[in-house]
């Protein structure tokens, strides 16, 4: 949104959605020291990038000069985007060989996605929701998924539900619930 100062000069204003990561950071306390350091070797410090203390300033700063379409820092004649390692060195998760994710056009299925939180595909396909236009698993389902595990010491599905839950957090950070 574009706005006018005292001066007459011409500012955006940007909006930016705080979003509540308490649960996560509850999620997280509920894991022992040796359940931490398995989560961190098989998903890297991804939990430390959701618990992370944000200043909302630089963010709104820097979103001035981020270019969409190139998804990278544009800034006068250069651009500025990370590589791949240091991706791998911020999230402490190298890819080991790997080649990076890249989208396929498939997407997984509902048995696949009961495979991975233990559950029934006919109970997900109930409690599958569609919002602003993503199809997916509420987010209240998945946390107490989550707490059931904990409660019984599941920590490899634990684990796995808080991971989905993290990664949602920051591929759909607009959408709710």
């Amino acid at each position: 949104m574009m706005g006018t100062n005292q001066n007459g000069k011409r500012f955006y204003q940007v909006k930016i959605k705080g979003l509540d990561v308490t649960s996560l950071k509850e999620l997280g306390r509920l894991m022992g020291p040796l359940q931490r350091q398995a989560f961190r070797i098989v998903y890297g410090k991804i939990l430390d990038l959701a618990t992370a203390v944000v200043f909302t300033e630089a963010i709104v700063s820097l979103a001035q000069y981020y270019d969409q379409p190139l998804r990278c820092f544009t800034f006068g004649d250069f651009q500025i985007v990370p590589t791949v390692e240091e991706f791998e060195e911020n999230l402490g998760c190298p890819l080991g060989g790997r080649k990076p994710y890249l989208f396929s056009g498939f997407l997984p299925s509902l048995s696949k996605i009961a495979a991975t939180v233990e559950d029934l595909a006919r109970e997900l396909d109930r409690m599958k929701q569609t919002r602003n236009g993503v199809v997916g698993l509420p987010w209240k389902y998945l946390e107490g998924k989550a707490r059931d595990m904990a409660n019984q010491e599941e920590w490899v599905p634990f684990a796995d539900i808080l991971a989905l839950l993290i990664f949602g957090v920051v591929l759909f950070p607009n959408v709710d619930g």
